[in-house]
């Protein structure tokens, strides 16, 4: 399935793939079939790997709805991308799993403007906790940080706006900007940002609008040394500069989404980010 210029891993293809498997067809016949089909290898291959690890629970089941993610349209060989009312640039792109880093997302005066008007609220970071669905802290967390409500005033609403234009999501389908701030040998362990429905606490999460799908970390700062975005299960850092941003999605609340993710300790200085998670449904 083609999607706005992305080839998109659907439920059908990975049942599709399962049955291939389950029958024993060497692993070349089948990324061949899949680039005759008109996939590109890349994709193929991660489709593919995901197959061979086993059956994992089919994404209608694991999601309200099984309809459109978050995605930004890349055209082929684009180096910028239209986000409302400013051009971003493009750095680097994966496909499986869905990353892509952006330059140049928001301005050096709007990054600052974002950290004096948070610096003022800041308290110690919550996680939400599995049992409840309520928000505790964790030492796995050791920053401090603050929501603004959705549109909450000017500078604000125009993130939002450019943020639901550079990924083609409403912008009541996402939470109230966060913004944290990382001192020197503040972290966030690697974690996921779905809800895992294993967890009795997940379904009073779910009532304010579904699952998580995506996460967009935006960096209000250049920290002096440290604090990368780093995703262990495909080795890769994304070093934070003031104004840039990267973006993730995930279909379901599985592991195989390769989404696990951190913040590396900041080694000096500090580090500012700006967060907003996209939900499924409206966000209340």
């Amino acid at each position: 399935m083609l999607r706005m210029g992305v080839q998109i891993i659907t439920a059908e293809l990975r049942r599709w793939l399962a049955a291939q498997v389950e029958a024993g067809l060497a692993r070349d016949a089948v990324i061949d079939a899949m680039i005759e089909s008109g996939w590109r290898r890349d994709v193929a291959l991660g489709a593919l790997d995901e197959a061979q690890r086993g059956p994992t629970v089919d994404a209608t089941a694991q999601r309200d709805t099984a309809g459109p993610m978050p995605q930004l349209t890349l055209a082929d060989g684009a180096t910028t991308v239209a986000a409302g009312d400013r051009e971003v640039r493009l750095i680097a792109s994966m496909q499986y799993p869905r990353v892509v880093i952006l330059g140049g997302l928001l301005s050096a005066e709007e990054c600052d403007a974002l950290v004096a008007l948070a610096r003022q609220r800041l308290e110690r970071s919550e996680t939400v906790t599995h049992d409840t669905g309520s928000g505790e802290v964790n030492a796995a967390r050791t920053s401090d940080g603050m929501f603004f409500a959705r549109g909450e005033n000017a500078l604000v609403a125009r993130i939002e706006a450019r943020v639901a234009a550079l990924v083609n999501w409403p912008v009541e389908q996402g939470e109230g900007l966060q913004v944290l701030r990382y001192r020197s040998g503040d972290e966030y362990k690697p974690h996921y940002d779905y809800f895992d429905l294993a967890h009795p606490g997940t379904a009073s999460v779910l009532r304010r609008g579904g699952q998580r799908v995506a996460t967009l970390v935006m960096y209000l700062n250049t920290p002096l040394r440290g604090g990368a975005t780093i995703f262990p299960d495909i080795a890769l850092e994304v070093m934070p500069q003031r104004g840039n941003a990267v973006f993730f999605s995930y279909d379901r609340p599985h592991p195989d989404t390769r989404t696990l993710h951190g913040g590396a300790p900041v080694l000096d200085g500090e580090k500012w980010v700006a967060t907003k998670w996209l939900h499924e449904r409206r966000f209340k």
